[in-house]
């Protein structure tokens, strides 16, 4: 049992991961910027921002300095990549030497192109751990039975944190390919889309899927590459959360490829949501050229999304590679 688990983030997912670990621990500190939200949660214990019918647990507390979180024994980050470096950075002097800091962001830092857990070590100096898989919020906020992958370079971190996710209901497989946990998740932004766009040009299901295998296998191809395992694209982080992704409505990026496919150009900043996705999609695009890689998932994205290319002709181009 834990005395003190951190959460940074107060969205839908900082709520999710609060539900999760709050029976392995005596206490949840749930950091939030706004004070609003803060004391929303410690008042009525709702969130109600993201779940105003679903109460949080009574050992979840809010609070909005991070000078609090001195004491957490580990520290879920569930914040953007684009906010990852500001905030660990913040967290450096304010943490133990023995927290662990758990990455959940499915990102690349955009002007460096590092991987979250790269970041993360930069700035605080030890190994980052990185959670990734088929993870709703909406339902693992109601506790309801989940999974997720965890990779760390550093085997006793790893171990940490299994035992703080772990419960009868949310299953852990751990591993140390950082990189292959971490590339899963990323990539799988550019699948939601390119599936999303699919799907919004109401291309037929045996084409769909007969692009999915080229995806998967692409997945593979690109983590290879890049320094991790095969083997991990069949796990929670992979599979799991790549067919969640591609298949569900709940994913924004999903929403967003088909908003595409349909001809619907999406004003992100009018609307106040962000897709990490977009930002991932050039990143990728600019990596595989580095890394002379061919992947054909990437092209149509970035051909739809970027080069606002016309999705039929874009989806015949993707279709030759197939």
């Amino acid at each position: 049992m834990f005395s003190n688990i951190g959460v940074v983030g107060a969205g839908a997912m900082g709520s999710a991961i609060s539900q999760t670990v709050c029976d392995n621990t005596k206490k949840v500190l749930l950091y939030a910027r706004r004070k609003e939200v803060v004391d929303s949660i410690n008042e009525t214990h709702f969130n109600r921002e993201y779940f105003p019918n679903i109460r949080l647990e009574d050992n979840i507390f809010a609070t909005n300095d991070l000078n609090d979180l001195k004491d957490a024994e580990v520290i879920f980050l569930t914040i953007p990549s684009s906010k990852m470096r500001e905030v660990t950075r913040s967290l450096k002097d304010i943490i133990s030497p023995d927290c662990v800091l758990v990455n959940t962001a499915k990102g690349l830092e955009k002007q460096s192109q590092k991987r979250m857990s790269e970041v993360i070590k930069e700035e605080i100096g030890r190994p980052a751990c990185v959670l990734s898989g088929p993870n709703i919020a909406a339902e693992m906020v109601e506790r309801t039975f989940s999974s997720a992958s965890i990779a760390c370079e550093d085997e006793q971190y790893l171990d940490k944190v299994k035992k703080a996710l772990s419960t009868p209901k949310f299953k852990v497989s751990a591993s140390t390919d950082v990189i292959g946990v971490e590339y899963c998740g990323i990539i799988k932004n550019v699948i939601a889309i390119s599936h999303g766009i699919c799907e919004g040009m109401k291309i037929n299901d045996n084409a769909r899927f007969s692009v999915f295998t080229k995806t998967y296998n692409e997945t593979k191809d690109i983590i290879e590459k890049f320094g991790g395992s095969r083997k991990t694209v069949d796990d929670y982080c992979g599979f799991g959360d790549i067919i969640t992704a591609s298949t569900l409505t709940v994913s924004r990026n999903h929403t967003l490829g088909v908003l595409y496919g349909q001809k619907i150009v999406i004003d992100e900043e009018a609307s106040g949501i962000l897709f990490e996705g977009k930002n991932t999609i050039v990143i990728m695009k600019d990596l595989c050229k580095k890394h002379n890689i061919d992947c054909a998932t990437v092209d149509f994205a970035y051909d739809v999304i970027i080069d606002r290319i016309n999705p039929k002709e874009a989806f015949n181009k993707f279709w030759d590679k197939l």
